[in-house]
């Protein structure tokens, strides 16, 4: 694994352990407050659709959760790269694998762990579920028990079956495949292929890649013990046999001469530079071994420029990753009903990814990687964050499921479905992944003002050990030690940077900076040196003023306005210098800011504006569009109100200003938000719900923000210090570490600024 994202024991522990055991929750879609919500939910109200159901069968999707319900199943016997660690220790993968289906394809799934590694037990038990599930996804079960198990289910069940560490895998590398081909302009059916690697998803790489039109003769196959060729007895079993070749090649280095494409699923070390050399020009190379690929790009790319290499890794180009394949193979499947995956199903995904690929990438993607990506033999295949996956995937598997007559409901509006994709996802993730990435790209130095607080602490560490940059903590270095131990972190202390006053060689020059600002401002010396030396705030600014960091964290000890008014000390961030907060709100999949949440307690028509602008410029920072919103309690002058004035005439003050995005009121926060609302108003110049919303006075800002958070749990981000130019993010005094990292981050990503 990468030393620049590096997991500790203690931290994955953490993670699934807290605020509850585990990672996910079943939460009531329907309401479920009164008794008649419960007499619809059950008894009587339940005995109407177990009726339809009965009749109809295929009313089941419409009546329950089946058509978008997935079962992950695994006995345990081939745990990621741990082994037959058995079905209970199985548990947090599937629990993993069925929050990564909704989180990026709005799948719900549940995992189950069966506690038999017997084949015939197996699919008994599965078999058995088939009313409950839209679709079956098999994981981590050893071979060759894994290829009798799907098989015998598909013959058995008319839902889905797909066992993802066979399917997934082939898929993403056919996508891949068919663009370095493209590139290299050679033919599938004329390449000569070497596989090394014999289990499953090797097997099943060669398998999708002989049904896309690889000639049998062309395709090597080699195991732990060489070449899988026509009578070898050895280590054999039915889907090897199938696989092998006539031949008198018997070793990997000796089907490796002159081969045009080599696909690894096997082990690190695998292959030699001296195997790479002797390729045919332009050889593509997959080494997908993980954690570490059977050759580096380093090392192939050294002795042939001319490869094209992927692996497995997120830390080179062109990834072969899992997870831009199984949920959209079964978003697409789910929403056609589908009796199976077919090949036709998993051939049409990897050349949607193909095409995705070689289309120009949206800005916010590549503002996430923090560099240009272009197709070419350094991309290849489409990052897992580009949020078009979901409307492009799902429609083109869609569509091959219904030509090849395994669909019970086929889509007849592709366009209206390709609309509700678009739509049904919710953007958080996205939006972190993309700042995390920028973040990780600037590498800032980023100072954590409050050292004493553990919160603060396990932020730091965690900054540091994603690779995001470097930790500078200001505290006592006994103090940072003991605490950081008592959280089970001892080892980290080695790796952040602890700073206070004791131990800066810089601290006469923060103190005579200071004075500079203060001295007119009733400061003496004296009072000069006690901020300087004694407040982790003014010392945290008074280093991010010297540049000896890039960005400054801080507020999870002290109240906002009061770290404001400190941090005015050093820099210049009132109302009147242009200062702004910005709060961003997640919440089912949508997403608003709202501002002034820090600085303006009554602002006028001007600042109003002003508030305007910068709420616009921080959701285009994070790839959105901006439809603003002056909020009131009245819409377009009704009732008519003083304090609404200043609402109707902050428009007039943008229209003065001549700003390029879209924006109107006074109006009502259910006009801004409901578009049936907004069509009462045909004259309103927003063209959707409007995402940023500037209200009257940082009181109702503040109201909204924690009434939308307390009573609807939604997810804030900030407040967002903008407009001052200085990369420091104040955060809330009931902040967790996580958003702390997050706050670190944006301030490394200079959103706003």
């Amino acid at each position: 694994m990468s030393s620049r994202n590096r997991i500790t024991p203690e931290e994955a522990l953490a993670y699934h352990h807290a605020p509850t055991p585990g990672k996910y929750d079943i939460v009531a879609s329907k309401p479920m407050a009164t008794q008649r919500d419960l007499s619809l939910a059950y008894s009587p109200g339940v005995a109407v659709p177990v009726e339809a159901i009965a009749d109809a069968p295929e009313t089941a999707y419409d009546y329950t959760t089946k058509g978008n319900m997935v079962a992950v199943i695994s006995n345990g016997s081939a745990i990621l790269g741990l082994g037959n660690l058995g079905a209970l220790a199985a548990k947090p993968v599937m629990e993993g694998k069925a929050v990564l289906f909704k989180r990026f394809a709005d799948v719900n799934a549940i995992d189950i762990e069966l506690d038999t590694e017997d084949p015939d037990e197996f699919v008994k038990a599965v078999s058995l579920m088939g009313p409950a599930f839209g679709g079956i996804n098999l994981e981590d079960i050893k071979a060759p028990e894994c290829f009798i198990i799907e098989s015998r289910l598909k013959e058995i069940m008319d839902i889905p079956v797909f066992h993802d560490d066979q399917h997934g895998t082939a898929v993403i590398c056919a996508a891949g495949l068919i663009n370095a081909l493209h590139l290299t302009g050679k033919k599938i059916e004329d390449v000569r292929i070497v596989l090394n690697g014999a289990g499953a998803a090797g097997i099943a790489c060669i398998e999708l890649l002989k049904a896309m039109g690889a000639r049998h003769d062309n395709c090597i196959v080699c195991d732990t013990k060489g070449v899988i060729w026509q009578g070898r007895k050895e280590g054999m079993n039915q889907w090897k046999s199938a696989h092998a070749v006539k031949t008198d090649l018997r070793t990997l280095e000796e089907a490796m001469r002159g081969a045009d494409v080599f696909l690894g699923v096997s082990a690190k070390g695998a292959v030699t530079p001296e195997m790479v050399a002797s390729m045919a020009p332009d050889p593509v190379i997959f080494a997908m071994a993980n954690p570490d690929p059977e050759i580096t790009p380093e090392e192939a790319q050294a002795v042939r420029s001319d490869a094209i290499v992927a692996t497995g890794r997120s830390d080179y180009p062109n990834q072969v990753n899992n997870v831009l394949g199984f949920p959209y193979l079964f978003r697409g499947a789910l929403d056609i009903h589908a009796r199976a995956i077919n090949d036709e199903m998993k051939i049409a995904c990897a050349g949607a990814l193909a095409r995705l690929a070689r289309q120009p990438v949206p800005e916010e993607v590549a503002m996430a990687y923090g560099r240009k990506l272009t197709f070419g033999r350094d991309y290849i295949i489409p990052t897992p964050f580009d949020p078009r996956l979901i409307h492009v995937i799902p429609p083109a598997v869609a569509r091959a499921g219904m030509d090849t007559g395994v669909a019970r409901r086929p889509i007849i509006d592709m366009e209206g479905y390709e609309l509700h994709l678009k739509t049904r996802m919710d953007p958080t993730a996205s939006i972190l992944q993309g700042i995390h990435a920028r973040a990780r790209q600037a590498q800032a130095r980023m100072i954590f003002a409050e050292g004493d607080d553990p919160r603060v602490l396990r932020a730091a560490v965690a900054y540091q050990r994603a690779g995001l940059g470097q930790a500078l903590v200001v505290g006592r270095e006994a103090d940072v030690r003991q605490k950081l131990s008592a959280e089970g972190m001892a080892d980290a202390v080695a790796e952040i940077e602890v700073v206070n006053a004791a131990n800066t060689a810089h601290l006469e020059t923060y103190k005579a900076f200071l004075y500079r600002r203060l001295q007119r401002k009733g400061f003496d010396r004296q009072d000069v040196h006690r901020l300087a030396a004694r407040d982790r705030h003014v010392f945290s600014a008074l280093m991010l003023a010297h540049g000896h960091g890039d960005g400054l964290v801080t507020g999870a000890t002290r109240k906002s306005a009061h770290v404001l008014n400190l941090l005015n000390h050093v820099f210049d961030l009132r109302a009147e210098d242009g200062a702004v907060g910005i709060t961003a709100i997640v919440h089912r999949g949508r997403i608003i800011f709202i501002g002034d949440t820090l600085v303006h307690e009554w602002p006028d028509e001007e600042d109003l504006a002003d508030i305007a602008e910068r709420g616009a410029a921080v959701a285009r920072g994070l790839g959105i569009e901006p439809r603003v919103a002056f909020l009131s309690f009245s819409t377009f002058g009704y009732p008519v109100s003083e304090r609404a004035i200043k609402m109707h005439r902050a428009p007039q003050v943008l229209d003065a200003r001549g700003v390029d995005f879209e924006y109107d009121g006074e109006m009502t926060v259910d006009v801004a938000l409901n578009m049936e609302q907004m069509a009462h108003y045909p004259f309103c110049r927003l063209t959707g719900p409007a995402n940023v919303l500037v209200v009257p006075a940082r009181h109702s800002a503040s109201i909204s923000v924690k009434l939308l958070q307390e009573m609807a749990g939604a997810t804030v981000i900030g407040p967002i210090l903008t407009g001052v130019g200085t990369p420091i993010q104040i955060c809330s005094m009931g902040s967790s570490a996580n958003d702390i990292l997050n706050m670190a981050v944006i301030a490394a990503c200079k959103l706003g600024q």
